[in-house]
């Protein structure tokens, strides 16, 4: 009898470990099999929130099957404390360990709001764009300029959630004081800039920042990547350049930036004013003279009077021989290579051309050919202009 009992007992015991795990096998593929949504979803995991709170939000929106199962298996995976706060998107079949690893491993939002604040030479804008779940693309929900004085009812709604992304933007070619006036307006940041950071030594890119985060801070680190950028550059500058420095490379290189926006032109540029550095010719460009008159801080609106450019001031290269005593702008990458490696031509001159870029000319005769042409250009468009109002 105790023997048919023990068998028993065994045999019972057999088939319940035999369920156990069969019981695991099967959680552990609904774990990791394809899940039941069935259309992209953004998912906010707000600060503070508990494994508990988040599967039952997810069950209840349909993206996973069991809550049980997803805080299981994230325990044994040993992810549960990890959970990271922000916006999430979900794309249709996703497993519960994929949907796990996204918001503990990754921990970075890949849904909800993204606001940009962009520095550009003339002025500032916000523009606020929100992921579409169901193209994966964000949209623009809002564009405006903070300088302007009037800010949309909308932003303050659209910014409010903790899954909001800050993005701080500057061109080619702003001014350190630009840059600086501008941050002022950003209301996403904080802290006061005591100094004005050096002309060029800002590197125009983009920069993701949180909420809160130190004006002054953010400064230093586009500084920093500047001079990243510079050491990088500097050891592959070509030879027999008229300049033996870093900071007359950024100096030329600014020089570049503000006399076209046109890339493919940027070695060209810079070649034009090696080669009159070479020959010892006066740079003669308008930009350094309108930086002398502005000294960064906005936009001339105008255009340069003849006592202006026979004005012997530091940054008149009409008068003064060779660079300017500072960068007139804040160069992006590509300036600074141009400079460090400019094109190898016998151009001397250039002028617009109509289509955005510049015409150029190795001699005096074929230039002022090039210059006519401009002129034509700038009357047939007045012409056109006065006719259209």
């Amino acid at each position: 009898m105790w023997r048919s009992l023990a068998s028993n007992a065994l045999t019972l015991f057999v088939v319940i470990l035999a369920g156990l795990a069969g019981l695991i096998a099967w959680g552990q593929r609904q774990y990791t099999a394809p899940g039941p949504l069935a259309e992209a979803i953004c998912f906010e995991v707000p600060r503070g929130a508990t494994l508990a709170r988040v599967s039952s939000e997810l069950e209840a929106r349909g993206a996973i099957s069991s809550g049980a199962i997803f805080r299981i298996g994230a325990d044994y995976e040993d992810r549960s404390a990890n959970l990271k706060f922000g916006s999430y998107l979900i794309q249709p079949g996703s497993s519960m360990q994929e949907i796990v690893a996204a918001m503990t491993v990754a921990g970075r939002s890949t849904c909800g709001v993204e606001v940009n604040f962009r520095i550009g030479v003339t002025a500032a804008e916000v523009v606020v764009r929100e992921l579409d779940p169901a193209t994966n693309r964000f949209e623009e929900r809002l564009k405006f300029s903070p300088g302007a004085g009037e800010i949309p009812p909308d932003y303050a709604a659209l910014t409010a959630g903790a899954d909001v992304r800050f993005r701080v933007t500057l061109a080619e070619g702003v001014t350190s004081w630009q840059v600086v006036q501008e941050l002022g307006q950003a209301d996403f940041l904080s802290g006061e800039v005591a100094d004005l950071p050096p002309e060029g030594s800002l590197a125009p890119d983009s920069y993701e920042v949180d909420r809160g985060a130190d004006r002054a801070q953010l400064l230093a680190e586009m500084q920093a990547r500047q001079q990243r950028i510079m050491a990088e550059l500097w050891p592959t500058r070509a030879a027999g350049l008229p300049y033996d420095t870093p900071e007359d490379a950024l100096i030329m290189a600014s020089i570049v930036e503000k006399e076209t926006g046109v890339a493919d032109e940027r070695p060209l540029v810079a070649s034009v004013f090696v080669n009159r550095l070479k020959r010892g010719m006066r740079l003669q460009t308008d930009p350094t003279v309108i930086y002398g008159i502005t000294q960064g801080r906005g936009v001339l609106g105008r255009g340069l009077r003849q006592s202006e450019l026979r004005a012997e001031t530091p940054y008149n290269t009409y008068v003064i021989d060779g660079l300017p005593p500072t960068p007139i702008a804040n160069p992006g990458r590509l300036s600074i290579a141009a400079a460090l490696n400019p094109a190898e031509s016998d151009y001397l001159f250039f002028v617009a051309d109509g289509t955005g870029g510049h015409a150029f000319a190795a001699t005096l005769e074929e230039h002022n050919r090039n210059v006519a042409r401009w002129r034509a250009i700038e009357a047939e468009r007045a012409a056109q202009g006065v006719a259209e109002e």
